[in-house]
């Protein structure tokens, strides 16, 4: 036998609020936030900070957005949250200011020890930095760091820190080319 889940504990704390606070935001998400028509940014930011997470000025968080633990969450101003990204916030995700994460996109902050019978899960957090763009249906594993004004292409899997100023595509994700702007 590889896995005993029945042996499976999760870790006092390990959620950052109770389970009756993380059953409010799990409703308010589903009722309040996925159904506000597509121009309430302001309200999707302020039912996020409601909950604790940290939300810059001008973030625009599409309604389709699923986010496991607003408060283990900080966007930075101006960044773009797209349509059905999944900030699987088990870890701490970072997101820096002027960053666009694209649709289908899904920011993994935490998962199993395969290599314990018991499969203990753990999170680590995320950082992606200022002036970046993940484009469209990007994994990001835990902790993984993106460096400042990268740029990750289409469908790529990041299980390796990315330097800064790049342009990095595959799975897994490796640097292509410097990331040049007018």
């Amino acid at each position: 036998m590889y896995q005993e889940l029945n042996n499976f504990q999760l870790p006092p704390g390990f959620r950052g609020k109770s389970k009756i606070i993380v059953q409010l935001w799990w409703l308010c998400q589903w009722f309040l936030f996925n159904p506000s028509p597509q121009v309430c940014y302001g309200w999707r930011r302020f039912l996020l900070r409601l909950f604790g997470a940290k939300i810059g000025k001008g973030v625009l968080i599409r309604p389709s957005v699923k986010i496991v633990y607003p408060w283990k969450v900080t966007i930075g101003d101006y960044s773009w949250i797209g349509d059905e990204v999944n900030l699987y916030s088990l870890g701490q995700i970072q997101i820096g200011k002027n960053t666009v994460i694209s649709q289908k996109s899904y920011l993994c902050g935490g998962g199993h020890d395969y290599t314990n019978r018991n499969f203990p899960i753990y999170s680590k957090p995320i950082i992606i930095e200022d002036d970046c763009w993940i484009s469209t249906d990007v994994y990001i594993a835990p902790g993984i760091r993106v460096g400042e004004g990268t740029v990750v292409g289409a469908r790529s899997s990041v299980f390796k820190d990315l330097p800064a100023g790049k342009i990095c595509y595959g799975s897994p994700a490796i640097v292509i080319k410097e990331r040049e702007c007018k």
